[in-house]
């Protein structure tokens, strides 16, 4: 094996591969070569914009599905609207606790929504009830993604 990289300002690429101790040249080995040595230094260098294809391979090689949240929430058009971004994955036990604060949230603002959703309209008065409740489905969103991350992760080691 390689030595370790010195470089101090290494992407996400190049540090889920440290973690799982890889070379690039286990990495194109892996891939069967659809990521050759020379390409992954340019992903990792950020000489090469990383395409999809790509980011999907990898996080597969290094079981880091975080690696496709932090794509689609930071260098796709559609995914920085509409998929939440996950910074970190808890353990299973917090996110749980995460989701059930955020299901006794909305459970505790049913009432509110109800009444304000009866006429399907927003009006002033409702706005600020309304963006609170939209608040807490963003931060229900994200718990739930954490928790589809972190399944992925732990499917594949019962594999």
């Amino acid at each position: 094996m390689g030595r370790g990289s010195t470089k101090s300002n290494k992407n996400i690429y190049q540090l889920a591969r440290e973690e799982v101790n890889m070379t690039r040249a286990d990495v194109e080995d892996a891939s069967d070569g659809m990521i050759t040595e020379s390409k992954l230094v340019k992903i990792e260098n950020e000489t090469q914009a990383i395409h999809q294809d790509d980011v999907a391979i990898l996080a597969k090689i290094y079981n880091k599905p975080e690696l496709c949240n932090d794509f689609c929430t930071n260098r796709c058009q559609i995914g920085q609207q509409y998929v939440p971004q996950v910074a970190t994955v808890h353990e299973l036990p917090q996110i749980t606790m995460q989701l059930l604060s955020n299901l006794n949230t909305l459970n505790n603002e049913r009432d509110r929504i109800i009444d304000i959703a009866a006429d399907g309209k927003v009006t002033k008065e409702e706005e600020a009830d309304f963006a609170t409740f939209n608040q807490h489905l963003k931060e229900m969103s994200i718990a739930i993604e954490s928790l589809k991350l972190w399944s992925e992760k732990e499917l594949k080691h019962l594999q």
